[in-house]
């Protein structure tokens, strides 16, 4: 299982680009979510604020992607296609983290994930935000 470690280090899969945040939650916030771009993606995500994730090598290296309103930021490494991190849509101070990009950090670290409702986007529909369900791993034996 996950340490309580509060800055980890991340990076993604060829080590062009690295990073570290600061999560002062710890794992609290972990979650995925069902809108289309994040279905297909299919990471588990921590959040942490705007001012706890510092990219420490390969900004350079980072491309980044935007759909529907533009608002959310994707970042991925332009060598390897590894998402790392996003900029939220619904709060512009709040990223994030792809936890399997984390130093000593699984998805499968986690026997429950809430799924949010990305589908139906709170800055869509003007409700609070839903959870949709949740991701459940059953580690075999």
């Amino acid at each position: 299982m996950v340490s309580d470690m509060k800055v980890r280090a991340g990076q993604c899969h060829c080590g062009a680009v690295r990073f570290e945040v600061s999560l002062t939650k710890g794992f609290n916030s972990i979650r995925r979510c069902t809108c289309s771009y994040c279905r297909m993606r299919g990471a588990v995500m921590v959040m942490v604020e705007k001012d706890e994730i510092k990219v420490l090598q390969g900004e350079d290296m980072l491309t980044s992607y935007r759909f529907h309103t533009g608002a959310a930021q994707h970042f991925f490494c332009s060598r390897c296609g590894i998402y790392t991190h996003h900029q939220r849509r619904s709060d512009q101070n709040l990223y994030a983290v792809n936890v399997a990009c984390l130093d000593g950090a699984s998805p499968f670290d986690f026997s429950e994930v809430p799924v949010m409702d990305g589908v139906n986007h709170t800055n869509d529909t003007g409700r609070p935000t839903r959870q949709a369900g949740t991701l459940r791993f059953i580690p075999a034996g």
